[in-house]
């Protein structure tokens, strides 16, 4: 995947965060995921907090859909926000029925700090910034499962599934139809020259912050899990 397939914002800062956006998506993790050794016990654990992490994203997306400028940037965000909680959040349910946890269960799942940590730093960037604070901090999010998605669609094993859902062409879409949006909303409110503009670093530490972040999701999700309900 060339650097610029889910556009040019997309581009610039995942070149400005390299060893960072590396480290998240070659993770141990997503490795152990890839090659099969990944206990399952640890993939539910990763289920249960996505999860938690999903709810709070949702409504990151809903407040994006709050900041729009334009109809365009509503409609992106709030279909955005539809297939987080219709689509995304009843996987992770069905998934975790299957090994005997009930979604009374998983909506009980302890928030651990690591999670806790992301999404609030997530949701504190559109509460004190502007759409554009707000979509530099979810973009690691949403581009970087595209990218681990498409470097691994064609795993075999028994994560498959999960790669295949991040790797196909709905996922894909959505996240071409976000970096759309990320490039018209950057072009709409700072012009052409954005990326000349001090406003461009402060972006660009933004998704660089969340990046990390996300390699802090993943060392999480490597540890033992707690003892939840």
């Amino acid at each position: 995947m060339s650097n610029h397939e889910y556009g040019r914002a997309f581009g610039i800062w995942r070149d400005s965060a390299q060893a960072d956006w590396e480290i998240y998506t070659h993770h141990e993790y997503v490795e152990q995921m890839a090659n099969g050794t990944l206990p399952e016990a640890q993939f539910v654990h990763y289920l249960r907090q996505d999860y938690v992490f999903l709810i709070h994203f949702s409504r990151a997306w809903a407040l994006a859909a709050a900041k729009a400028g334009t109809l365009e940037e509503m409609a992106t965000a709030s279909a955005t926000v539809h297939a987080l909680v219709h689509v995304e959040m009843p996987l992770h349910i069905a998934t975790c029925a299957k090994q005997g946890i009930d979604k009374e269960a998983l909506e009980a799942t302890t928030e651990l700090p690591a999670n806790l940590a992301y999404t609030r730093y997530v949701l504190e960037a559109g509460y004190s910034g502007d759409f554009l604070n707000l979509m530099a901090a979810l973009a690691p999010c949403v581009l970087g499962y595209g990218a681990i998605g498409a470097r691994l669609a064609n795993v075999s094993g028994p994560y498959e599934a999960w790669f295949k859902v991040y790797g196909g062409e709905e996922f894909q879409t959505l996240c071409r139809d976000v970096g759309a949006l990320i490039d018209q909303a950057l072009v709409r409110r700072l012009g052409e020259n954005w990326a000349d503009l001090p406003r461009a670093a402060e972006l660009a530490h933004q998704f660089k912050t969340a990046t990390r972040l996300e390699q802090g999701f993943w060392d999480m999700a490597l540890t033992p899990p707690p003892s939840d309900p």
